[in-house]
């Protein structure tokens, strides 16, 4: 039995769902001043990321705090250290994907580090009195909004299968005409 496209009908529903998506890769770079210039460094590392996510006017905006630890080596490399300094930080995460239709008073935002911010160098800089250090992070955003959703209606409703059944059993009869030697060339 067919749908006549006449007996078909419209409906928009409104319903909260995923409206806008982004991600954003950053890579930047911090200088420390220690108590004392740095011979070399012996270590650094990134802790305590802290952030929230907010509206912004071109996308959402990931606003977050990190510590900076590192140790070094000074007084030609016979005395240590460590240096510790709390960065503060915005992304603007532009939206790859957006709905123009949903109800921007409805939308609420999220961010996830999907990488971490990291140390992924640190160097003594030219001048010997400070520490250059370079990171990089990763954000996913999300928004959810409502939005409306158009879907088809059959006025008639469902039929409830009518008399027709389902079979979930299967049955290994389909498999038998296989041939085993091939299907282990095509594993190895």
């Amino acid at each position: 039995m067919s749908i006549a496209d006449k007996d078909l009908q419209r409906r928009e529903i409104i319903t909260k769902a995923v409206c806008g998506k982004g991600r954003k890769f950053s890579q930047v770079s911090h200088t420390v001043i220690p108590s004392h210039a740095p011979t070399s460094i012996l270590g650094a590392w990134i802790i305590n990321n802290q952030y929230e996510a907010a509206k912004g006017t071109n996308g959402i905006e990931v606003i977050g705090t990190y510590d900076i630890n590192i140790w070094y080596s000074y007084d030609k490399n016979t005395k240590t250290d460590v240096a510790k300094e709390t960065v503060s930080y915005v992304d603007v995460v532009p939206l790859s994907y957006l709905d123009k239709k949903h109800r921007a008073s409805t939308a609420e935002v999220s961010a996830v580090a999907t990488q971490e911010p990291n140390c992924v160098e640190a160097t003594v800089s030219s001048h010997g009195d400070s520490v250059i250090i370079r990171v990089e992070r990763e954000f996913f955003v999300e928004m959810v909004a409502e939005t409306k959703v158009c879907v088809i209606v059959d006025p008639n409703g469902i039929n409830d299968f009518g008399d027709k059944t389902i079979d979930f059993d299967g049955g290994d009869d389909d498999y038998e005409d296989l041939d085993p030697d091939l299907l282990d060339d095509e594993l190895n």
